[in-house]
């Protein structure tokens, strides 16, 4: 399908006549849709949006993108917290159409599309009783959550997304179409394994499978305690969580309890500690690994049970739909400090609203067995990643839960690593991108000089060429 609409810009109708995907214009139908990504709270207008059918498509747009000199956005699944897959009057790239998976169940492997969600990699995985480490939320995309590095429910037994990465389909800035892995393009695939889009369009991913729990069903789930524990829970977790085996996933969140019938009705909205754990080994021995776990504190409710593993990936889709407003603020956390303790105390206890929330994601076990600088994701000395998030459906509260994530962060972060998790940064400056990368800084930049040196992809977390 391709647009014949001749308005807007003069290079569009050229554009237009070349893709099987529509081009999508200010004025058009569906525009505003198009131009509408996850986080609301961003509101931008391209001069177009790409719907690419395939690999030509996207080929034709960063040829028209270099050849005009126009600014280029790319979108996957469009949950960037900054809302980078979007850019005012630029030429947007929409990968979302691509969505197919493909599983080799003998090379226990998946193939994604750089449309695809999650939700679609876990389901085309669950059929063989596998999964490939990725986030926690369903409707998060493939290739920003890849391309940043990727930490999730897995991540202590199987290591960062990126780590489970064998190869990538990418359009570069020329126009090019190259593969990257281990073996081709060794320099490009080293700076894909967390250097975010800066390099190019990853079309398509191969990623490694695991066998995870008994065929693909794992013990899983939220357990809630009083916020007057907070204290005694977090110390607690930070001494019981490195006694685990990798198995044992567990990140820790203050948050409200939603709504729902998942929960009892006496906690509804009641704002409560809560860790969720995923135990993704054998089912025999679940007593006896969990047994800690289920001795921890005195919670309000015990959620752990046993649940298929798309299950577990899917179950925040619906509590955080497309279109809330959203600010975000992050860093890495070597420990888990007493000081900081008592800084998610004070804030912990006034969440701004309802789905606003906090959560310190573990990255040792797996993750710290790979060197530093192995890949461009340089944080791999333990600890946690850590996010504040304020989320609201109403544009009205903006500039609260703006303020609430703000005055968080400006607290914690003088007790915090001063780097962070590139996926879950706003638009917050070269020196903030810089210092998340750390000593792979400057070899991210030469790797940028080689394949992007016009810095054609720059509406990201940039790495400019050195």
């Amino acid at each position: 399908m391709t647009s014949t609409d001749t308005t807007g810009p003069a290079w569009a109708p050229e554009l237009a006549a070349t893709l099987r995907g529509p081009l999508v214009r200010p004025g058009d139908p569906g525009y505003d849709e198009a131009r509408a990504v996850y986080n609301a709270m961003i509101d931008r207008k391209p001069a177009a949006i790409a719907r690419v059918a395939d690999v030509a498509d996207v080929i034709a747009c960063v040829r028209a993108a270099r050849g005009n000199g126009l600014l280029l956005a790319v979108r996957g699944g469009g949950h960037n917290a900054a809302g980078l897959g979007v850019a005012d009057g630029a030429l947007v790239v929409d990968l979302s159409g691509l969505r197919s998976t493909t599983v080799d169940p003998v090379a226990r492997t998946v193939r994604a599309d750089g449309g695809c969600t999650w939700g679609d990699v876990d389901h085309a995985t669950a059929a063989f009783g596998m999964a490939t480490p990725s986030g926690i939320i369903g409707t998060t995309g493939v290739a920003g959550l890849t391309l940043g590095g990727g930490t999730g429910n897995l991540t202590r037994r199987f290591g960062l997304t990126i780590d489970n990465l064998l190869s990538a389909d990418v359009v570069l800035a020329d126009g090019s179409f190259v593969r990257a892995s281990a073996d081709e393009h060794p320099d490009l695939f080293w700076a894909l394994r967390g250097g975010g889009g800066n390099f190019g369009v990853v079309t398509s991913f191969v990623f490694r499978c695991h066998e995870i729990g008994e065929n693909g069903t794992v013990i899983a789930g939220p357990v809630f305690y009083d916020m007057d524990d907070l204290g005694e829970v977090m110390h607690g977790y930070r001494e019981l969580l490195p006694t685990l085996p990798e198995e044992v996933n567990g990140w820790l969140g203050i948050a409200a309890v939603p709504p729902v019938p998942l929960f009892p009705e006496a906690l509804w909205n009641r704002t409560v500690c809560m860790i969720l754990w995923c135990y993704s080994g054998p089912h025999a021995m679940a007593d006896e690994v969990l047994a800690p776990v289920r001795e921890f504190g005195s919670p309000l409710l015990f959620g752990v049970d046993a649940m298929p593993y798309a299950v577990l990936q899917g179950v925040f889709d619906d509590l955080f739909p497309p279109g809330h407003q959203w600010y975000w603020r992050a860093d890495f956390v070597r420990e888990i400090s007493d000081e900081a303790i008592e800084v998610h105390r004070r804030f912990g206890v006034r969440l701004p609203t309802g789905q606003s929330t906090m959560h310190l994601y573990p990255i040792d076990g797996a993750v710290a067995r790979v060197g530093a600088e192995e890949t461009a994701f340089a944080y791999r000395g333990g600890g946690w990643n850590g996010v504040i998030v304020g989320v609201d459906p109403d544009p009205a509260n903006a500039e609260l839960i703006t303020n609430w994530t703000k005055e968080y962060y400006d607290a914690l972060h003088p007790l915090t690593e001063g780097a962070a998790y590139v996926n879950f940064m706003m638009d917050e400056g070269a020196d903030r991108v810089r210092a998340s990368y750390r000593e792979n800084f400057p070899r991210l930049q030469e790797v940028k000089r080689r394949y992007d040196p016009g810095n054609l992809f720059r509406v990201n977390q940039n790495i400019p060429p050195s």
